[in-house]
């Protein structure tokens, strides 16, 4: 029985699932590049911002100074 080939995500190039060692990715560098795009907020999976999350606040949303 022939393994399964697939696509890499990052580059496309075509490799065998069963021996590949990044699997889903060919290599170590596409697995890094995508973490990179990950971590870079390049990808994202869409959805409601977490309560707290949604973003840098304003100066007019700070609390004032007292003093």
């Amino acid at each position: 029985m022939s393994s399964a080939r697939v696509n890499c995500p990052t580059c496309h190039r075509e490799l065998e699932w069963n021996s590949a060692p990044f699997r889903p990715f060919c290599s170590e560098r596409c697995r890094l590049l995508d973490l990179g795009a990950w971590l870079s907020e390049q990808h994202a999976i869409p959805g409601d911002a977490a309560p707290g999350q949604e973003g840098p606040a304003s100066p007019e949303d700070s609390p004032k100074d007292p003093a």
